[in-house]
């Protein structure tokens, strides 16, 4: 079973890359299922219906999010309407939920989103603790894999994650900065992992926004607005995981880089 994870899709730059790129790529590498995390989806921050079914008809199967989940607040409906979790460890009222069986002819999978707590803002429940939780629902039921989209700023927090559930997911995901790292791996008990997969979003910026507003808030500390342009260089980071449906163990993970310019 082959599933591709893309990283943060990063306004409508990322979501035109993600169009572009998308449908030749499931098909050359036999893809069954295709996951995102959407959380810069609209406009560089939060999503909105447009943009999920725009990125739905491109090919996503499902979304994951993050800290701007709820930024668009007048688009709380997407979180019933659509194939859209949010991170399992926030509040027990916010809308929507943290994870979700994803069917597919034979295969069904587990998605989880979780957040981290070290240097992000909100007051989030454990990450640890709630993962548990879930996959304690899940320990009698047959699964053909478990992927968890774990959206933190601390690589630490990060790979505390991934050794806590080395074993017990088929894949440990991160999101958040925006960065491919370089320590895609598969562990000894057949857990894929990376610290973070990256984005898809305008390439000739800070961390998909135009770098001009980032240096100015470098240099004289005062906020600015982001700008996220849309045309010029794009760069779509994803990875492929391959997985045995039988024991839920990963086979393989690659990493994927590619760039295209965006008219």
């Amino acid at each position: 079973m082959n599933i591709l994870f893309i990283g943060d899709i990063n306004g409508k730059i990322g979501r035109r890359a993600v169009a572009k790129i998308l449908p030749k790529l499931k098909k050359s590498q036999k893809i069954d299922f295709v996951f995102a995390n959407a959380e810069n989806a609209a406009h560089g921050t939060g999503v909105t219906e447009d943009a999920l079914k725009e990125l739905m008809d491109a090919g996503v199967d499902y979304f994951t999010n993050g800290d701007h989940a709820f930024d668009k607040i007048k688009q709380i409906d997407c979180y019933e309407k659509l194939p859209i979790i949010r991170p399992a460890n926030y509040s027990c009222d916010a809308p929507g939920k943290g994870y979700s069986v994803v069917e597919k002819g034979k295969y069904k999978i587990l998605l989880i989103n979780l957040i981290g707590r070290v240097f992000m803002a909100a007051d989030y429940d454990c990450p640890f603790r709630k993962v548990d939780e879930i996959l304690a629902k899940f320990a009698k039921k047959d699964m053909s894999a478990i992927i968890i989209d774990i959206h933190a700023e601390a690589t630490s927090e990060k790979v505390a994650l991934k050794h806590y559930l080395e074993g017990r997911a088929s894949a440990v995901l991160g999101t958040h900065t925006h960065i491919m790292t370089a320590d895609a791996e598969i562990s000894k008990e057949g857990t894929a992992y990376i610290t973070d997969i990256g984005m898809a979003g305008f390439a000739g910026g800070c961390l998909g926004v135009d770098k001009e507003d980032i240096i100015k808030i470098f240099l004289t500390q005062i906020k600015q607005p982001h700008t996220i342009p849309e045309k010029g260089r794009a760069i779509f980071n994803a990875v492929l995981i391959t997985i045995d449906s039988k024991t839920q163990k990963a086979k393989t993970i690659k990493p994927i880089i590619k760039t295209i310019n965006i008219e």
